[in-house]
């Protein structure tokens, strides 16, 4: 993996540490930024960048050798109050939530923490937590056979644990009670103890996630659930874990993802714990351009072509225009006064829905009198006012039909 990120070819016996290399994330970057400056910073301090990062490991459908990633995250001194752990994935959700507009599906944050994970697989007698993180994070991609056979295999499991393990995994739940209720189910039927130090640890990440859901829940119901399978493999995360996905998506895998990490910032004794989330843009925008091909591919953005009757009255069809953009609907003057057949051919050539004719005072008929524009895919016609007319908002899913 370095040897794809780092130069090659290069080295003439300089240490790692002194080579050129691509970065794989924004978040490390974002810790030595932070160690190198805190003198400079109010804390907590909040961030978000939005920059291209590489990645080492073999690029596949939605996964990008070169891609870009959009991060915030929320960075403490010494401290962080763990309302903050409800705070970014609202903030992610929200700007989800902005993009359904675009035909982005609802997303659903699925939230875990890596103290209630290792405290149980503490109790159940294991030692390599990390090990175990890592398989359980394989699941969606491999299975819960495949990943209990690892368990046993690489991890020192027994098979009863490996099946503890993944029981707990299959844990999901929309509110705190329900979360606790179901964890102590689990908990008393493998005999861990609850005096122990593990079960300790346990139940502090159960109380933090239970906060999650029930805090995110009053403000946006349902956009954060606990699903104990999320395990996140990078391990410089001490916390709250999260990912994301969409509904009806599930072959995209999570496309927004992050966690708490209290170690990853350090200057001598002094901490700076943190807690972020990062979407892969270029994930998300591979999906939408997938789901509305036919809309995305369009050689024009416009979505309305002004007519023009004669180049002598091409000034108003350009004032048309000119106040239809102004609205934010985007609008192209056709390029010649040629009959008027031709322009629609030409609009239709485009993927332009929308033809303006524009009002001519000397016409015959009173329809010509006025504005009018024509829905070229529906063959619908009707008079409008440019101050007020807008798209129809079916005119994409329409277009898509037609073209089926």
């Amino acid at each position: 993996m370095l040897s794809r990120l780092q130069e090659v070819g290069h080295e003439d016996g300089k240490p790692v540490d002194d080579r050129l290399g691509l970065h794989f994330d924004l978040t490390v970057p974002l810790s030595r930024y932070v160690v190198e400056n805190s003198g400079h910073l109010t804390f907590p301090f909040k961030r978000w960048q939005i920059q291209k990062v590489w990645r080492g490991e073999r690029p596949q459908e939605g996964r990008f050798r070169e891609f870009v990633q959009a991060d915030i995250d929320v960075i403490g001194n010494g401290e962080l109050p763990d309302h903050y752990e409800v705070e970014v994935p609202l903030v992610m959700v929200s700007a989800l939530e902005e993009m359904r507009a675009y035909g982005l599906p609802k997303a659903t944050v699925h939230a875990n923490n890596r103290k209630l994970s290792e405290g149980f697989y503490r109790g159940l007698g294991l030692s390599d937590i990390e090990g175990v993180l890592r398989e359980i994070d394989k699941l969606d991609k491999i299975g819960a056979d495949e990943v209990a056979e690892l368990l046993v295999k690489d991890c020192g499991a027994s098979p009863a644990q490996a099946k503890a393990c993944l029981e707990l995994a299959e844990l999901t739940a929309d509110s705190g009670s329900e979360l606790k209720a179901g964890f102590d189910q689990l908990c008393a039927s493998h005999g861990i103890d609850q005096d122990s130090d593990a079960y300790q640890l346990a139940i502090e990440g159960l109380n933090t996630l239970a906060m999650i859901v029930d805090e995110a829940d009053k403000i946006r119901p349902g956009a954060v659930i606990a699903d104990l399978k999320i395990a996140r493999g990078l391990d410089y995360y001490t916390g709250s874990v999260y990912e994301t996905f969409l509904d009806g998506a599930q072959s995209l895998g999570s496309i927004c993802s992050g966690g708490r990490y209290d170690n990853l910032a350090s200057q001598g004794s002094k901490t700076y714990p943190g807690v972020g989330l990062s979407i892969g843009l270029s994930r998300l925008l591979s999906y939408l351009l997938n789901q509305v091909g036919a809309q995305a591919s369009r050689v024009s953005p416009a979505s309305v072509l002004v007519a023009v009757w004669n180049e002598d009255e091409r000034t108003t069809s350009n004032h048309l225009a000119d106040a239809l953009r102004k609205r934010g609907i985007a609008a192209d003057v056709a390029p010649t006064a040629a009959k008027i057949g031709k322009q629609i051919k030409y609009a239709d050539h485009l993927g332009i829905p929308y033809v303006w004719f524009p009002a001519q005072a000397d016409a015959s008929s009173e329809a010509d009198q006025s504005n009018q524009v024509k829905n070229i895919v529906t063959g619908e016609q009707e008079a409008a006012d440019p101050v007020s007319w807008t798209p129809d908002s079916l005119y994409a899913q329409q277009q898509v039909e037609s073209k089926a």
